[in-house]
């Protein structure tokens, strides 16, 4: 089992001709119940920046509108992949195995990426023998 986890948020988009990605939070999990925990605070602090409660009282009325529907809907990607208890439990099952899982929804604009990984996995990767092959 591994104990301690690596979670990263990251948005991505095109500056200049150039995909850029800035990064929207880390967190090192001491438990896997922390890192999923945390993976879905953000999905949801995502959603929510993105797509507010219309009943919200920071919001004057019809301050916000709907999009058309063929815009990309990142906010409800992200909400569905935080209420899939299904799906939760195989994002789980990867980290404890030691795999790295990447949860990733876009729009026309920005990639929104959560990221985590096993602490122990990387430094088992670190560890391992590197084979160098000699260039002609």
């Amino acid at each position: 089992m591994h104990d301690e986890f690596l979670c990263h948020v990251t948005a991505y988009g095109v500056c200049d001709g150039r995909r850029i990605g800035v990064p929207l939070g880390t967190y090192r999990a001491p438990t896997l119940a922390l890192a999923l925990w945390w993976l879905r605070d953000r999905a949801s602090w995502i959603a929510e920046r993105l797509d507010p409660s219309p009943q919200s009282a920071a919001y004057p009325p019809s301050a916000l509108v709907p999009v058309a529907d063929t815009v990309p809907d990142v906010p409800a990607v992200l909400r569905a992949w935080c209420a899939d208890v299904a799906g939760q439990e195989q994002v789980a099952d990867a980290l404890a195995a030691g795999r790295l899982i990447r949860v990733a929804a876009r729009d026309d604009t920005t990639e929104y990426e959560l990221l985590a990984e096993s602490v122990d996995a990387l430094r088992m990767q670190r560890a391992a023998p590197v084979l160098v092959a000699p260039v002609a």
